[in-house]
């Protein structure tokens, strides 16, 4: 039995499996009032909307959509997306896996992925939190990675923005302890989504995506501020971050 009060609540990049399964979950237990999607293409915004709107009729849903990319951009959006108030909860889950080796032979893709993955995500939760601070509270989480966790040569670009992205949470939470708005950093380890097909064709072993949307949900509305998903990568990421380099880089990961 859901024992929330519905809120409102808004998705950047909404259309990404985690976040699509994420509103899923807050549409059928009745916990969003209002949901507002964001993203780049109005067309899959849409689709989703349609979606969302048989799972959650007594819902609104509205679709916002724009750039992600520029600091005028994400302003524009934060702005539509606080249109009457100011979101209760709000999920930013935008981003990309990037080949590593492209990124390191190509300066404009090792751009856009530090980008996407990092810099962009940072700014719509400091423009989102700013909204709440003014209303007096709320809940906002950012979907890092574990990969953000200790830098490997597999992935060393990605989880540069990721640990970007965990830095900059910890800092926004040290400033906002004491007032009645939550951040949750969201570490999620490799999860079965479009995203990470060319993971899975090579046989790796993925977290299902209705799982990790559960535990993020679930972690979101108990306010935790580190969120491993599953559980098992806090375990294993602590032992990855404490291993001695001369052990560390016998490792082929």
């Amino acid at each position: 039995m859901n024992t929330q009060t519905p809120q409102k609540i808004a998705i950047v990049g909404a259309t990404s499996a985690i976040a699509e399964h994420c509103a899923r979950l807050w549409m059928a237990s009745g916990g969003a009032a209002e949901l507002v999607l964001i993203g780049r293409d109005e067309g899959r915004l849409q689709a989703l909307a349609t979606d969302l709107r048989i799972r959650g009729p007594g819902a609104e849903v509205v679709c916002v959509a724009g750039d992600l990319g520029s600091t005028e951009g994400i302003a524009s959006l934060v702005e539509r997306a606080c249109a009457g108030r100011a979101p209760d909860v709000v999920l930013v889950a935008h981003g990309s896996l990037p080949d590593q080796a492209q990124c390191q032979g190509d300066l404009v893709q090792a751009r856009e992925a530090l980008e996407v993955n990092g810099v962009s995500p940072a700014l719509f939760a400091e423009a989102f939190v700013a909204r709440m601070q003014q209303v007096g509270g709320g809940v906002l989480g950012l979907i890092g990675s574990v990969a953000g966790d200790r830098g490997r040569k597999s992935n060393y670009v990605y989880g540069a923005a990721k640990g970007l992205l965990a830095r900059y949470a910890q800092g926004l939470q040290h400033r906002l302890v004491g007032s009645a708005v939550a951040v949750c950093l969201i570490k999620p380890g490799p999860t079965d989504t479009p995203m990470t097909a060319a993971l899975k064709s090579r046989g790796a072993r993925l977290a299902s995506v209705e799982a990790v949307a559960a535990d993020i949900v679930a972690g979101m509305a108990r306010r935790r501020p580190v969120i491993y998903t599953p559980g098992k990568w806090a375990l294993i990421m602590l032992v990855i971050r404490h291993l001695p380099r001369f052990v560390f880089n016998r490792m082929d990961i």
